[in-house]
């Protein structure tokens, strides 16, 4: 088990559509990274002034994540990203 330490928050990307809804599939090539991920883990938060804030994200929200944000981790056969907070833009509702 993989669990974040302070503000970051283990996510793991969702797979891109591989057709459009008007049921045109698409090639590798064309594909855009998905850029919503699902929330499987969240840290503590960090500490300030001696108090730990209270982290906005929660276990299974699915977020809207910067681009290029992040590092990769391979566990168990599995592909993450660990990205701080602030990284995170949006929850999926």
């Amino acid at each position: 088990m993989i669990k974040p330490l302070a503000d970051r928050v283990l996510i793991k990307m969702k797979e891109s559509e591989e057709t459009t809804k008007s049921g045109i599939i698409l090639s590798s090539g064309s594909k855009e990274k998905p850029q919503i991920a699902e929330v499987i883990e969240v840290g503590p938060g960090r500490m300030v002034d001696g108090k730990r804030e209270q982290m906005n994200i929660q276990k299974g929200n699915n977020v809207i994540v910067s681009k290029y944000a992040g590092t990769e981790v391979k566990y168990e056969g599995e592909e993450y990203i660990i990205v701080k907070e602030e990284d995170i833009l949006a929850i999926v509702e």
